[in-house]
């Protein structure tokens, strides 16, 4: 059970973070935002919401509690969360993940053999989130206003996705009137989840929409130059699957990699480079680009404000 005194701070607490982001977002016409981020000690979730939907990850800790104490803490904890956002329970979704500054290729493993997807718009654009069989949804809340970003400068431009993941830059740059846009990702599953994205978005043409399966460094060592005039890459911070021929370690590799993009793009490129290890520190002496612009704070929503624990910028080939 709840200890009341702790009950009613994270009462108030979710009641005044939610009155604020909850104006914030129907301000700016957004459906999919995070409400609360481990803002108390004692009540270690992160809480979004997808319209009509609730996903609660619970970071793990040790909380000393048995199993059935521990869910019955949990189920008081969401009826909670039910009486101050009003979205019920049955309309709720929980999963326990370690607590992670950055993201790793182990945050997407699938947790379930059953898959749920529902449908969601942001912006206009129609993505398929999946609430309950994996750590993450597919839609990663805190890119919302650097896929607005791609969206405004794609006209006209040849687009490269890399460590594309559910697409969702994919059909940003499709929406803004992209000439082409290819999409790279290791896992197949991804793969089809961002063709799954764009198809639900109307963009089925195979001669301008393109899903490559493959390493990513490997594959940019194969990409002739003036390839691509616009180039995302948000890679995970470490990865060292079976299927790849080398570890990736994105501190390591960064200047590797954003080199590697840089001698496959067009004169005056764009590269928006993000990574979400949060002690990560760009080796601009190392990079090929005297335009390397910091605009991590630029690309934080509402929601993530003093929370983020990512970097982002952007890079021009000069």
């Amino acid at each position: 059970m709840i200890d009341l005194v702790k009950a009613e701070m994270f009462k108030n607490r979710l009641s005044k973070v939610f009155k604020h982001k909850n104006k914030l977002a129907k301000r700016q016409g957004i459906a999919c935002y995070r409400v609360y981020d481990h803002d108390l000690s004692e009540f270690p979730f992160s809480i979004e919401i997808y319209e009509t939907n609730i996903y609660i990850a619970e970071y793990l800790r040790r909380h000393g509690m048995e199993e059935d104490e521990h869910n019955n803490w949990l189920k008081e904890c969401m009826i909670l969360i039910e009486m101050i956002i009003g979205i019920p329970i049955e309309n709720m979704y929980c999963k326990q993940r370690k607590r992670m500054s950055h993201r790793s290729e182990g945050q997407y493993e699938k947790l379930a053999s059953e898959q749920e997807y529902f449908t969601v718009t942001e912006q206009g654009l129609k993505f398929l989130v999946n609430l309950t069989d994996y750590l993450d949804t597919g839609l990663f809340l805190d890119h919302r206003i650097t896929r607005e970003r791609i969206r405004q400068i794609s006209a006209g431009k040849r687009v490269l996705n890399l460590f594309c993941y559910t697409g969702s830059f994919s059909v940003y740059a499709a929406a803004g009137a992209a000439t082409s846009v290819v999409s790279v990702d290791l896992s197949k599953t991804y793969l089809g989840w961002a063709e799954k994205n764009m198809s639900l978005n109307g963009f089925t043409d195979d001669a301008k929409y393109s899903f490559i399966h493959a390493d990513v460094k490997q594959y940019l060592k194969t990409i002739p130059p003036n390839s691509f005039d616009l180039i995302i890459m948000d890679p995970p911070t470490f990865s060292n699957s079976k299927r790849m021929k080398d570890i990736l370690d994105i501190q390591r590799d960064h200047s590797e990699l954003i080199n590697d993009v840089l001698n496959a793009s067009s004169k005056g490129a764009v590269l928006y480079f993000s990574t979400n290890f949060s002690r990560f520190e760009m080796d601009r002496d190392a990079i090929q680009s005297e335009q390397i612009k910091d605009i991590t704070k630029a690309t934080t929503p509402f929601d993530f404000e003093g929370k983020l624990k990512r970097w982002c910028f952007e890079i021009v080939k000069s």
